[in-house]
């Protein structure tokens, strides 16, 4: 007997992952994507006549724990309505029993495909704010990501930034935060992504608390170290590497990206989540500090580094105020004035 190809069994496997969807709406037309617990395929909606996202769980899944998940993710980015966090329209589940949920089919490029054009930076912190908005919004219902990366983050066709896979996230009530709590009607309940001691999330992205996978110290905090790990990305082109959980990524001092943003960095992934930002809007404010001109508090800067800063921010009234006293200078010379 011939063992099959590993081509030939990704085949097999996508046939029979096929979704059946008679008795619904939708029509599947594309496979987009693929995970460890559901694929994501493209739609037509017949009933409005649109094109949309639909998640359904891997065959092999729908027997366990993973539709309540499934489930629960859905009705996290229910509560979730934001610019940056793709709406959900729909939840259900197909006649062979697996769950699905639909959503806006987003088109655009990843994170980290994006930024292999040529961006400028300041374009680049335009785009990690607008991912700081999704997120502090999320904190601000209760509810942490836990798994930020470049690849959960789309930019869409018209300049839309979109927050993705929303599918390990927590309410920050369950998680031993309990000065918070989770909307209302919202399932708090412990599922696989929520048990103290397991580790779920992506090297290099996700804090020392989180890779120790001591759940009770997750928080707002911890989703401001992964975004700092997605700033650090976006000014070096490369994922944060650290030999332990212990030890987070550094920028190197040789490296072009300025001191301000440096500092900003490792504020963020600071290894205590008492030395980080105490919030993702703090973080943005610094961020929009620097695009502005303006000192940011996570660095502490020389005098020469003040007066160059402020020489850059306000170039046009000082060469405006530097023509002046020449032409007045060249003006008395000739007129003996």
């Amino acid at each position: 007997m011939n063992p099959l190809h590993d081509g030939v069994f990704e085949h097999l496997r996508d046939v029979s992952d096929w979704p059946e969807l008679e008795g619904t709406r939708y029509r599947a037309t594309e496979r987009i994507g693929r995970g460890g617990m559901g694929a994501v395929y493209s739609a037509t909606d017949s009933l409005l006549h649109r094109q949309v996202a639909i998640k359904i769980l891997n065959v092999e899944l729908r027997a366990t724990d993973a539709s309540a998940r499934l489930a629960r993710e859905a009705k996290i980015l229910a509560a979730l309505e934001h610019p940056g966090i793709v709406p959900v329209h729909d939840l259900g589940s197909l006649p062979d029993g697996r769950m699905f949920y639909v959503m806006k089919l987003v088109q655009g490029q990843r994170l980290d495909e994006y930024v292999k054009g040529t961006r400028l930076r300041s374009e680049l912190l335009q785009v990690f704010l607008k991912i700081c908005d999704a997120v502090g919004f999320a904190h601000a219902k209760g509810i942490v990501h836990r798994d930020l990366k470049p690849q959960n983050i789309m930019i869409g066709s018209y300049g839309e930034v979109l927050v993705l896979d929303w599918g390990i996230a927590g309410f920050l009530a369950s998680l031993g935060q309990t000065r918070m709590e989770a909307p209302a009607g919202s399932d708090t309940g412990d599922t696989r992504a929520t048990r103290d001691g397991m580790v779920i999330g992506t090297p290099g992205y996700m804090p020392p608390e989180q890779a120790r996978g001591d759940i009770s110290q997750v928080s707002e905090r911890s989703d401001v170290f992964s975004l700092g790990a997605i700033l650090f990305f976006l000014l070096t082109g490369s994922h944060p590497r650290s030999s332990s959980a212990d030890r987070p990524a550094e920028l190197r001092p040789s490296s072009r990206v300025p001191k301000p943003l440096r500092a900003v960095c490792a504020r963020a992934m600071a290894t205590e989540p008492a030395d980080r930002y105490p919030s993702v809007a703090e973080l943005g404010a610094d961020i929009q500090r620097y695009l502005t001109g303006i000192r940011i508090s996570a660095y502490r800067e020389g005098p020469g580094e003040m007066l160059t800063r402020l020489l850059r921010t306000y170039r046009t009234p000082v060469l405006l105020v530097l023509a002046y006293l020449v032409m007045r200078t060249l003006l008395l010379f000739f007129t003996g004035r």
